[in-house]
């Protein structure tokens, strides 16, 4: 259990009867479940994203969970047994995610075109659009218990997308940088950042114009931007 996590965040309700388990064992692979169950896991899912997203991993309580999904606190633990377990099932569908939309470089002409790094920008963001709230909340999900194993595990997904994306971008470069992992890093900041700013945030300014100036300095990064393009 976490600092930031009540014991009634972590345990089970005691309106649970423990002789009635579920039809599955909760956070167990879905296979089991059919499909009205899989609807109100979904939902389970759809709503804690949201509102990690909005309050943060520790400010989100299973009440609140509970309340925006229109669910039984019984009804949340015959599908997980905490919100720790819903951070998993997050993280696992956001690295499986983020490899598909760095595997398209592979796609991308050599040398990139300015209006292939705005599709791909323009994928990327619907990425973060559906992981946002994870990528931002990721950082509050280490549990004191089995710390450095989860830990561990997020450190070693992270470094490997930031890895690979930085090697597609350094094998474009006419001069590489050393790094490039330290190159990945710094692009996914860029990309995460901006849009936390103009979707999480709403701030004034359009898709578009941030879009194209991230593809822009994608461009630069790469050595190819041609600054008559627009």
């Amino acid at each position: 259990m976490t600092t930031s996590e009540t014991a009634e965040d972590a345990a089970p309700h005691p309106d649970v009867d423990a002789t009635d388990p579920p039809a599955v064992e909760p956070d167990d692979e879905d296979g089991g479940l059919g499909l009205r169950a899989l609807r109100t896991r979904q939902t389970i899912i759809d709503a804690a994203r949201q509102l990690f997203l909005e309050r943060g991993y520790a400010g989100t309580r299973i009440n609140n969970i509970t309340d925006a999904c229109g669910i039984s606190r019984a009804g949340f633990y015959t599908y997980f047994k905490d919100k720790r377990a819903i951070a998993n099932v997050l993280g696992e569908s956001a690295y499986a995610d983020i490899l598909g939309v760095l595997g398209e470089w592979d796609r991308i002409s050599r040398p990139a075109q300015l209006d292939e790094i705005v599709d791909w920008v323009h994928q990327y963001f619907r990425y973060m659009d559906r992981h946002g709230a994870f990528v931002f909340s990721a950082s509050q999900f280490v549990p004191k218990d089995g710390e450095d194993d989860y830990r561990q595990q997020a450190r070693r997904m992270q470094m490997r997308a930031a890895f690979l994306f930085g090697v597609a971008l350094r094998s474009r470069q006419p001069s590489p940088t050393p790094a490039p992992e330290a190159l990945g890093l710094m692009v996914i900041a860029m990309l995460d950042r901006s849009w936390f700013f103009v979707r999480a945030q709403a701030l004034p300014v359009s898709d578009d114009d941030m879009i194209l100036t991230i593809a822009h300095s994608i461009m630069d990064i790469l050595g190819g931007r041609d600054h008559d393009q627009s």
